[in-house]
């Protein structure tokens, strides 16, 4: 009997290597190495596992294709539908991935469960959680369906006899990481079953024109686990963000083949399930008062294309100890420093023996550069102990240099101060409007560090 070959193949990336290596020559992850049967699968095998009648495909006019807006159909969640572009696309595959605990699983059955109700045949492969298991999560979230199957089942070609029987239209399989295929003799979760998993759904989504979703994990640094071809081959890659222990979550798109990744949406996690957040602008505000403390500012940044309120504050404390703290929550910590060191140098602050804390309420995450300037002012007020106007708005990026950098989509933050009732909004002198007359609302425009703080502070007179 022939010795079979094997191969150490790194979970992270997916580094094939003939021997044992500490360290993955690819990725420099340590430990991630795994061994793995070196079998060369025949092409009938793979038609075997597929399950999926092929035939050979002949050249069409991309002008003779007709496709119309049957082709898509609602998830059930206005938030969800303009992250995924206008919803599902018949014939799709979409990855969902996210931290433990912070409603994947939940988003994806509330929406089986409308689709449910539309008269579409859902069938949902639970490979982690008994079928009483969901029976009682359904309960929680008030789910009564009629065309909503239960499969627990871990093995791929159980799952395609089911679906070829059932004829679904729409498909979840949850998750993919335990997922096993009889073809491959690796345990489940590995690159390779994950790989091949993944490969056969793909066409058996595309040749049986079903909707598929598939649910994945997340590593400890926040990436998808498994190869980085899996969200190669899948349509669109939907992440599934926020703090587990808070209860607003966003959902944004990395990938998506059918519509923009610059859409997010907000969902609000509760007792019974996930509840979409029509207005976000007020939701980060609404529990700011009139008498605004020093160290608090409000920031209009953008999240995808769609303009946020949030407060950021700042806690400039002196320190007794030889290294002061720095500390950021929700924004990024160099972007942080860099920040500092312009205040330092531009406006004058001596900020070396002060400790330093930096926090976005609501405890979300801002990229968004343009709270670069709401940053600032909220480090400065607190270190001077003075306040801003609580219906004051801002948003700008600093260079190094100190100048105010104009930004996006600044009409439509402008807009959006107004329509919360701001009275004044200090912006970069690059974005000053042209044709916009709000009236009660008074536009700053500033080009230097300075002037938007001397504008800040200005009291307007009644």
């Amino acid at each position: 009997m022939a010795k079979k070959k094997t191969k150490w193949v790194c979970q992270n990336c997916g580094y094939e290597s003939p021997a044992y290596l500490g360290k993955c020559p690819e990725c420099s992850k340590w430990g991630t190495l795994i061994e793995e049967t070196d079998e060369t699968v025949s092409a009938s095998s793979i038609k075997k596992q597929n399950k999926v009648a092929t035939s050979k495909s002949e050249p069409t006019l991309l002008n003779d294709i007709t496709a119309d807006k049957s082709e898509r159909f609602s998830s059930g969640y206005e938030e969800f539908d303009r992250v995924l572009g206008g919803g599902f696309v018949k014939g799709s595959l979409i990855l969902t991935a996210g931290e433990p605990g912070i409603g994947k699983s939940t988003l994806i059955l509330q929406s089986c469960g409308y689709l449910s109700s539309k008269g579409k045949k859902i069938l949902y492969v639970s490979a982690e959680e008994s079928e009483k298991q969901l029976k009682i999560r359904a309960e929680r979230l008030n789910i009564h369906a009629d065309n909503l199957f239960i499969l627990s089942e871990t093995c791929l070609e159980n799952i395609f006899e089911t679906v070829k029987d059932l004829k679904p239209d729409f498909l979840v399989i949850d998750s993919i990481q335990a997922i096993y295929s009889q073809e491959i003799t690796s345990s489940s979760g590995s690159v390779s079953q994950v790989r091949e998993c993944c490969y056969s759904l793909m066409n058996l989504a595309k040749y049986m024109n079903i909707t598929t979703v598939i649910i994945g994990h997340v590593t400890k640094d926040g990436t998808i686990a498994g190869p980085k071809i899996l969200e190669h081959m899948v349509d669109a890659v939907i992440c599934f963000e926020g703090d587990r222990y808070r209860e607003y979550r966003i959902l944004r798109s990395t990938k998506n083949r059918f519509g923009s990744t610059n859409e997010v949406g907000l969902f609000n996690m509760g007792e019974h399930g996930l509840k979409e957040v029509k207005n976000p602008g007020e939701i980060f505000i609404a529990e700011r008062s009139e008498d605004t403390a020093p160290g608090s500012i409000i920031v209009v940044a953008n999240e995808g294309n769609r303009p946020l309120l949030v407060e950021i504050q700042a806690l400039v404390s002196q320190t007794f100890y030889p290294a002061p703290r720095r500390v950021s929550t929700g924004i990024e910590y160099n972007r942080v420093l860099k920040i500092i060191a312009v205040l330092e140098k531009r406006i004058g602050l001596n900020l070396s023996k002060h400790d330093i804390y930096v926090n976005v309420v609501g405890g979300i995450d801002i990229d968004d550069s343009a709270a670069d300037l709401g940053v600032a002012l909220a480090i400065m007020t607190s270190f001077r102990d003075i306040s801003v106007d609580h219906k004051t708005a801002v948003f700008g990026e600093i260079g190094l240099t100190g100048e105010i950098r104009s930004c996006t989509q600044a009409e439509i933050r402008i807009k959006e101060a107004y329509k919360l009732g701001f009275e004044k909004i200090i912006i970069p002198k690059g974005n000053a409007p042209s044709n916009l007359n709000l009236k009660n609302l008074k536009i700053v425009c500033v080009s230097r560090l300075i002037e938007a703080v001397s504008s800040a502070l200005q009291q307007e007179k009644p």
